[in-house]
């Protein structure tokens, strides 16, 4: 099977924003607890951040977090997270059944966040909640003294404010199971008063205004037209959000799922364009896709905490997917489709970063490891910022019961300011080798500078805390002869090929 890609370095897509690549952290499991919080491990550090996940986390370089939730943030009362440990309430929390014992609020997860070489992105609670606790929220975080809610946090030991720019209003507000769930004009209505508090304390910051929490929603995509219509002069972004399974164990129907992710892009993106041009503004709003992997492997074993049987444990084993190698194939054809799209998707997170569905994973008192989708994810995020290049593609396809068509070469390119382009390949088919030509046009004379691979494996392998035998090896044969780059994608294989002077 051969595929013929032209890359020319004057046919661009947009700047991608570095936020494209980051993540998320919520109370939720073992993301905090025993995650990236363990007192007493033995790489802890004096305040119980365990070393060797940051370390993980800042080989990733992970540019921003988004944090306390989630379905926990909407019902969730940031002030439990602040004074001294020891009178912090310990609450139970509804979207997950579980309890929490607030030993890690906002000073905590700020002071992991510099650590880790990361941003925060704060949401606030319009669930159970709503406007005043959201911009008491913003004061404390943000303002420099003098008032009520900044001197509160200089009580309580910290001097300067964070400065935080991005904060989400709410989260997947038309959920059935959101706490305080709201239809499209009652949660327009709370996110346009938020917003426009918000902006009377500082002009500067990023809002998010939730989009359809997937588009498997019956509302979507009404829901994004008519929360636009309320906020679209006073937000900055929409949020999507979508998670990806293999239930019917279909693996080529599996691997074309970005496919539909693609379509939920360009239909929300389509929805920010008529509004735009309804309310004839000169504002543009964009996508922040900022939740999104893969979810399905844990869902049996979760369903007894879910459910009530457990009573209220403190952070349990949740959502703690063990994914294989065919999942590193899907989450590199995601971040595709997010490169092929940052004209419009400017922010993502990946859900989550550590335990919960996460490419990080911890055992209590002992190591931690990298899942199979590690790789992919920490691979785009350091080297797809740049710009994104349009590729034309000639490869064969196949059709599936949702897609017609879908290329067996899934392929983003994007070019650093060094000139430096770097080309990320999925070969779908599961059992072709695929012969690779990326026609380079425009960019000089050019050598092989990094080749990594990932395949020849079972679709089910998966790594683990005794080993991590789903990793990337060193590619052999690409070649670049007469402006032509050519190499050999085996199946169901993840290559990353960069190119310089």
């Amino acid at each position: 099977m051969r595929a013929a890609v032209t890359a020319h370095k004057d046919f661009t897509i947009a700047e991608i924003d570095p936020r494209l690549y980051g993540s998320f952290i919520e109370h939720l499991g073992r993301a905090v607890y025993t995650g990236i919080y363990e007192p007493g491990h033995p790489t802890a550090d004096a305040e119980g951040w365990r070393q060797d996940v940051i370390d993980l986390i800042r080989d990733i370089d992970v540019p921003i977090t988004r944090y306390p939730g989630g379905n926990f943030v909407s019902a969730y009362n940031w002030e439990d997270g602040i004074g001294p440990k020891e009178t912090r309430p310990v609450r139970l929390d509804l979207a997950w059944h579980t309890s929490e014992s607030n030993q890690v609020g906002i000073h905590e997860f700020a002071d992991w966040a510099e650590k880790a070489g990361t941003e925060m992105m704060l949401a606030v609670n319009l669930g159970s909640r709503g406007l005043d606790e959201a911009r008491a929220f913003l004061e404390y975080v943000n303002h420099p003294g003098g008032s009520y809610w900044s001197d509160l946090r200089k009580q309580n030991g910290r001097d300067a404010p964070w400065g935080v720019k991005m904060w989400c209003l709410g989260n997947e507000m038309d959920g059935p199971w959101q706490i305080g769930q709201k239809t499209a004009a009652e949660y327009g209505r709370i996110a346009f008063e938020t917003a426009k508090a918000m902006r009377a304390f500082d002009k500067s910051i990023e809002l998010v205004v939730c989009g359809s929490s997937s588009p498997k929603m019956a509302t979507y995509p009404e829901w994004e037209a008519t929360v636009l219509d309320y906020t679209y002069d006073s937000v900055d972004y929409i949020s999507l959000h979508m998670y990806f399974d293999d239930h019917e164990g279909n693996t080529a129907n599996y691997l074309a799922q970005s496919a539909r992710l693609d379509d939920y892009i360009a239909t929300v993106a389509g929805v920010i364009k008529m509004t735009k041009t309804k309310k004839r503004s000169k504002r543009d709003v964009y996508i922040s896709f900022d939740e999104w992997n893969v979810w399905y492997h844990s869902r049996e074993q979760d369903r007894p905490v879910l459910e009530g049987k457990q009573g209220w444990p403190h952070a349990p084993a949740l959502l703690e997917d063990i994914y294989d190698f065919a999942d590193v194939l899907q989450v590199g054809c995601i971040l595709n489709t997010f490169i092929r799209r940052s004209d419009v998707v400017k922010v993502g997170c990946l859900a989550q970063l550590v335990n919960v569905i996460a490419p990080i994973m911890t055992v209590p008192g002992g190591p931690a490891w990298r899942q199979t989708t590690y790789w992919p994810y920490l691979y785009a995020s350091k080297y797809g910022r740049g710009t994104a290049l349009n590729l034309a593609v000639d490869c064969p396809g196949y059709d599936t019961e949702f897609a017609k068509n879908v290329p067996y070469l899934d392929v983003s390119a994007v070019v650093d300011g060094d000139g430096v382009m770097t080309l990320f390949c999925v070969n779908r088919h599961q059992s072709d080798d695929m012969e690779l030509a990326v026609s380079l046009q425009g960019f000089g004379q050019m050598t092989v500078l990094m080749d990594k691979v990932i395949a020849g494996h079972d679709p089910h392998a998966v790594n683990g805390p005794e080993g991590e035998p789903v990793a990337p090896v060193d590619g052999v044969g690409a070649a670049i002869a007469n402006g032509v780059l050519t190499a050999s994608l085996p199946p169901m294989s993840y290559r990353m090929i960069r190119l310089g002077a």
